[in-house]
C-alpha cells in the first residue's frame, strides 16, 4: 500500500491539471456554460480526491 500511493498522488495531479486547462479553454472559447460549469464540479471532486491521496501518503509514510 505504501509503494502505491506516491505513485497515485502526480496522477491525480496531472488529472486536476488537465480538466482545470479543459474548462478554462471551454470557458474562454465561449463554448456550453454548462459544460464548463460541469468540468470545474469534476475539478473540484478531483483536487479532493487528490487532497485524500496525499495526506494518506503522508500518514502511511510517517509510520501512522
Amino acid at each position: 500500500m505504501s509503494a502505491i500511493l506516491p505513485s497515485l498522488v502526480p496522477i491525480a495531479l496531472i488529472i486536476v491539471a488537465i480538466v482545470l486547462v479543459m474548462g478554462l479553454l471551454n470557458m474562454l472559447k465561449g463554448n456550453n456554460p454548462n459544460r464548463s460549469q460541469q468540468l470545474m464540479r469534476w475539478r473540484v471532486i478531483a483536487q479532493f480526491v487528490a487532497i485524500i491521496l496525499i495526506m494518506l501518503t503522508i500518514y502511511v509514510t510517517s509510520g501512522g
